[in-house]
This record gives structure tokens, C-alpha cells and sequence, in this order.
């Protein structure tokens, strides 16, 4: 009668657990929403006559989902570009956001400590139109100012995808 019992908690449970599961609907980033960033990015990069840029972009859980290199971007951007798409996949902020926090007011943060964290421009949070991040991109080889507005351009070819 025990394992019954057991049995009907453990099947409920399971039941239970899947029905939440399938309620809870979590936006992800797509490999194509990814693409259109980084080759809007880079159209506008040509389009305004910047430096050549490296594009990282990655998702919710801060994993990789695409890099992109042009044509004679400098080798020491690669590691700036992923620490700054990172830093905005962790955390749903501008990396421009970090430094202006940072260097505000009269007490020390700490947060420019962190390892890894970016606290200049150039990496901008994934959002969906509601409001779900779901990832990072970073660019850097123009300047930040440049590498922001670069990577805004990404975002703003992708909005469509990201509803």
C-alpha cells in the first residue's frame, strides 16, 4: 500500500513539475537574431568608415553563440570585444552603464575589481521587446563611442526577431 502511495506522490509530482515547466516560456536567443547583429554591425562599421570591428555575441547563459572578425581587425580586440559582450550577458546593463556607475559619487564600488567586467562602452544587453534578457553583444576596434553605436545598429536590425 506504502509504494502505492509513493508511486501516485511520485507521478503527481512529476505531472506537476512538467505542467510548471510547460507554463514557463523562456525567450532565447536564436542563431539567426545573432547573425543579423553582428552583419548590421558590420555593415555599419563600413558604412561610417570606422576601424575594422570584432562582433561577440552571446546568449542568456553567456555562452558563445557567434563571433564575427572582419577583414584587418586588430588581434588585441578579440578579447576586448568577448569581455564586453560577457559582461552584458551576464548582467542587463550597457558596459558604459558599469563605468558611469563605478565612477559615481564619493564611495568606491568595488565592482571595477570584478574580473572580467568591462566598465566602458561597447557591450550592450540582449533584449526581447518584453523585456527578457536573453544575451550580450561586444564589439571593440573602432572606438567605444564607435563599438556602442555599432553594436546598437546590431540590435536595432535585429528588433523583429527579438519580439
Amino acid at each position: 500500500m506504502k509504494s502505492i502511495g509513493t508511486a501516485l506522490v511520485a507521478a503527481l509530482t512529476l505531472t506537476l513539475g512538467a505542467a510548471a515547466l510547460a507554463g514557463e516560456q523562456r525567450a532565447i536567443l536564436t542563431l539567426e537574431a545573432a547573425k543579423v547583429i553582428a552583419e548590421a554591425c558590420e555593415a555599419k562599421a563600413v558604412e561610417m568608415g570606422w576601424r575594422p570591428v570584432i562582433i561577440a555575441i552571446y546568449d542568456q547563459g553567456a555562452d558563445l553563440k557567434y563571433f564575427s572578425r572582419t577583414d584587418d581587425a586588430q588581434r588585441g580586440s578579440i578579447q576586448v570585444a568577448m569581455l564586453k559582450g560577457q559582461t552584458s550577458a551576464n548582467f542587463p546593463r550597457s558596459t558604459r552603464s558599469f563605468g558611469e556607475f563605478i565612477y559615481k559619487g564619493d564611495r568606491p564600488h568595488g565592482a571595477q575589481h570584478v574580473p572580467g567586467l568591462v566598465i566602458f562602452p561597447g557591450g550592450l544587453p540582449i533584449m526581447t521587446a518584453d523585456g527578457q534578457h536573453v544575451g550580450g553583444v561586444g564589439v571593440s576596434g573602432a572606438t567605444s563611442d564607435q563599438d556602442e553605436e555599432c553594436a546598437q545598429a546590431g540590435l536595432d536590425a535585429a528588433a523583429e526577431l527579438l519580439k
